[in-house]
């Protein structure tokens, strides 16, 4: 409404306020209610991403460790002040998140060499281990963050299998601890989270069996960090049974 008179020029509202500035607090307000609604996390997490991904935002695999380490600060210093809301739930599952993995699908690991120094840095937040066909790569310290690049869980299994040959085990011995010890990842994901909506690979294929699965309809490019909270959240909220 307008409202005219002697010496009287008023006009309709108008914010002085950005829409996108509005947005952006917007934002940060679900964000941080979000994040205040995680007590549990995932004791490992593994990325599955795909070259073209890699290619869309090499940046990102910094701005997920970075999340990761604020998130387990927080978590920490709430469970530290006082007990787990959830008492069904181990106090261990909240200590933090205490390993990421990146494994990025490729035929071809000469393809995206030219993303190697970005990956590298890192090194500079994370205690980084850099998979790249048959190179290894280890540093910095910190949160422990592998990049795997264009691996395959078949071909692990398949050189476990070469290994135990090679040392002459009797197959009468050979068990999940003699396989197990073989792998090069002797680890196991508590959350597989993949982005994009495409089908998982099958990297990890031993150790993800009983990992929790997220599907992000987010293309890793676009990945917040709130996305990243939704799927601790979601994780949170699941009661895993461990093939039980």
């Amino acid at each position: 409404m307008i409202i005219t008179g002697p010496g009287i020029h008023m006009h309709p509202f108008r914010s002085t306020c950005p829409r996108t500035e509005v947005s952006s607090v917007i934002y940060r307000v679900y964000e941080w209610l979000t994040g205040r609604q995680i007590t549990i996390l995932p004791a490992h997490i593994c990325f599955m991403l795909t070259a073209q991904d890699l290619k869309d935002s090499p940046g990102k695999l910094s701005d997920c460790t970075r999340w990761s380490i604020d998130i387990s600060s927080l978590v920490k210093a709430r469970a530290e002040s006082g007990p787990v809301p959830d008492s069904t739930r181990s106090p261990a599952e909240s200590t933090g998140i205490l390993g990421l993995t990146f494994h990025i699908s490729t035929d071809d690991p000469s393809g995206i060499r030219e993303f190697l120094p970005e990956i590298r840095k890192l090194g500079n937040i994370a205690h980084l281990y850099l998979h790249c066909g048959d190179n290894r790569e280890e540093t910095g310290q910190g949160l422990p963050v592998r990049v795997a690049i264009g691996k395959s869980g078949r071909d692990e299994i398949t050189e476990c299998i070469r290994a135990l040959a090679r040392r002459g085990v009797d197959p009468g011995d050979v068990n999940e601890a003699t396989i197990e010890s073989c792998l090069t990842f002797q680890y196991t994901p508590d959350l597989v989270i993949k982005t994009g909506g495409d089908h998982l690979t099958d990297f990890l294929i031993w150790q993800s069996v009983y990992s929790e699965l997220f599907f992000s309809d987010t293309n890793w490019k676009y990945f917040r960090k709130v996305d990243f909270l939704r799927a601790l959240r979601d994780y949170q909220a699941r009661v895993r049974r461990f093939g039980r």
